[in-house]
């Protein structure tokens, strides 16, 4: 299980990326948290097999139809805690 923390910033806000986050994670099915940045970005915290981290970071990459990703920054968190699902966080 690795843990990674990612943010993306670009029109990420009031375009319904979190809850694109959420759906792709399910479908992926990997655990871990998504918010809105007070700069901005979007900050996503997902633990998974490297494969499937992998796959969500092309999700992200991507976004909804009305973003526009500008990057995607991804850092391992090795001494993270566990999920137990995949949530939407203020």
């Amino acid at each position: 299980m690795i843990t990674r923390r990612y943010v993306v910033s670009g029109r990420v806000q009031g375009v319904g990326f979190r809850y694109f986050v959420v759906r792709a994670a399910e479908m992926i099915d990997i655990r871990g948290s998504v918010r809105n940045q007070w700069d901005g970005t979007v900050e996503v915290v997902a633990q998974g097999s490297e494969e499937q981290l992998t796959q969500l970071e092309g999700h992200l990459h991507r976004g909804p139809r009305h973003a526009t990703v500008e990057s995607v920054i991804g850092t391992d968190w090795p001494c993270a805690p566990l999920f137990s699902c995949f949530d939407v966080t203020d």
